[in-house]
């Protein structure tokens, strides 16, 4: 045999003949044996690793610590992916779980390497207190079944509104988005996020920044969407405000329409492309953000063409079923414009990043009820609550910062670390303060590239007092066992 199981078996009958020199010298004997091995390495990890490949993320479970990151302010420590795994995932748990070198996939082009990360040792005591606050999180089924009710009331109301009112929306359909329809939501039903897509068979987009994201949209020809028309702005550009606004009219009016249930438009955000319902839910209230989003039949745009490289995660070919899938821009202004005329969009991916979500094995059995259970999501989960705690204790300081940078951060830790067993469910401590370690070194390194714009950096080199704040505050959490888990606001 040449998988891990095979290695390892190998190294226990060559540690037998040692045993009357020691557990010491038989260890020494087995390292010596063993071609590629660092002086730190035990028998079993140094089996199931492989030879490293130069590729591929620089912290690979199982491999011991070279130096600490740097500037990271703290002491060296066990990589990111490396380390002393749990004392009891060690010897042939461990290398039956441990996939080998060449299964790790490459660090995407433009994407912040595995980090070496300062964390203390991984604890059976501190991946009980992480499920713990887990099972806080989770959100009650009762709560859940009234919160989606009344949303659901309330959106298919007005869906059917706004198609009769006005021939220019009539082709709207609803999708559903963000963590709650990505099932990462925490602690309450309380906000939802709701996509109104309107196909339009072509138009033509033009950048007009350095970011890949943002665009000029124009139609070619005579389109075949003539009720779009009035939308046009003098440059002839498809007007994201114009759109914005008559689809606000339209809702504000129809609101009033809505009986059973008290529902109030809340006032315009400067820059945001949703339109913010409040839903009275008592005691609390429902935050439901209706997206206007353009699905839009043609290619995707060159700057996404090296993003979602998912291929040694989910494979090559969910891959181009993806890029297969319409191209979606909501209305969003671009801050980097001298004049803000609300004319253009950016690119959005959040039908591809459900899908992602809720199929996010490299197994396509992983978290069904019949198969294996991981702890992606609940990695996510706990890195959201960790920056929601922090943000509220700490709100003028890391205003800039979103739960997107939390899940930007996870897809790339899916793909450094691609294969189910590099996330066992048995393993959420080690695995929690891995991601973690990635994230830290986005934030010292002010690097955190989009999924699929790699050119697109989500963290604006202005902000290095925010980055630095929230670095040390995620790492004093780390190093302290997560106190703020256990406060309340």
């Amino acid at each position: 045999m040449d998988g891990a199981g095979g290695r390892g078996e190998r190294g226990r009958r060559a540690a037998r003949p040692a045993a009357s020199r020691g557990r010491g010298a038989a260890r020494g004997a087995a390292r010596s044996a063993s071609r590629g091995r660092g002086a730190g390495d035990s028998p079993g990890r140094a089996a199931t690793r492989g030879a490293p490949r130069r590729d591929g993320p620089t912290a690979q479970r199982g491999r011991p610590a070279r130096r600490a990151s740097a500037g990271s302010g703290l002491p060296a420590g066990p990589a990111a992916g490396g380390g002393e795994p749990p004392p009891a995932r060690r010897g042939r748990a461990a290398a039956a779980r441990a996939p080998a070198a060449r299964n790790r996939a490459a660090v995407p082009d433009g994407a912040v390497a595995a980090p070496v990360v300062p964390r203390r040792p991984p604890s059976a005591a501190g991946a009980l207190r992480l499920r713990e606050v887990l099972s806080r999180l989770s959100l009650g089924r009762q709560d859940v079944s009234e919160a989606s009710a009344l949303v659901n009331q309330v959106v298919s109301h007005l869906i059917q509104a706004i198609r009769s009112t006005d021939g220019s929306f009539s082709s709207i359909e609803r999708l559903g988005a963000g963590s709650y329809y990505e099932r990462v939501k925490i602690s309450e039903p309380n906000e939802f996020d709701i996509m109104l897509v309107m196909p339009v068979t072509r138009l033509q987009l033009d950048e007009c920044d350095d970011t890949g994201a943002y665009y000029y949209l124009t139609f070619k020809r005579n389109p075949k969407e003539k009720y779009l028309l009035k939308f046009l702005d003098e440059d002839g550009k498809l007007s994201a405000l114009k759109m914005l606004q008559a689809l606000r009219e339209i809702i504000k009016r129809e609101v009033k329409n809505i009986k059973n249930v008290e529902v109030t438009v809340k006032r315009k955000k400067a820059g945001s492309p949703a339109i913010t319902l409040q839903i009275k839910n008592p005691p609390a209230e429902i935050s439901v953000d209706i997206i206007l989003t353009l699905e839009v039949q043609q290619s995707w745009p060159p700057s996404t063409q090296d993003g979602l490289k998912i291929e040694q995660w989910l494979g090559r070919k969910v891959r181009g079923e993806f890029r297969n899938k319409s191209l979606y821009l909501v209305a969003k202004e671009n801050k980097k414009e001298k004049v803000l005329r609300g004319n253009t969009w950016r690119l959005s991916f959040s039908h591809i990043e459900k899908a992602m979500m809720n199929n996010h094995g490299s197994s396509k059995t992983c978290c069904e009820s019949d198969g294996p259970k991981c702890c992606r999501k609940g990695c996510l989960k706990l890195l959201k609550y960790l920056l929601e705690q922090l943000k509220m204790k700490y709100t003028k300081e890391l205003e800039k910062f979103c739960s997107y940078h939390a899940k930007t951060a996870f897809f790339h830790s899916c793909v450094m670390w691609p294969n189910d067993t590099d996330w066992h469910l048995g393993d959420l401590d080690y695995c929690f303060q891995r991601y973690l370690g990635y994230f830290l070194d986005c934030l010292q390194k002010s690097q955190l590239p989009h999924f699929f714009i790699p050119q697109y950096n989500l963290l604006s080199l202005e902000d290095k007092a925010s980055r630095d704040f929230l670095s040390r505050q995620i790492n004093y959490q780390l190093n302290n066992r997560f106190p703020i888990f256990q406060e309340r606001y």
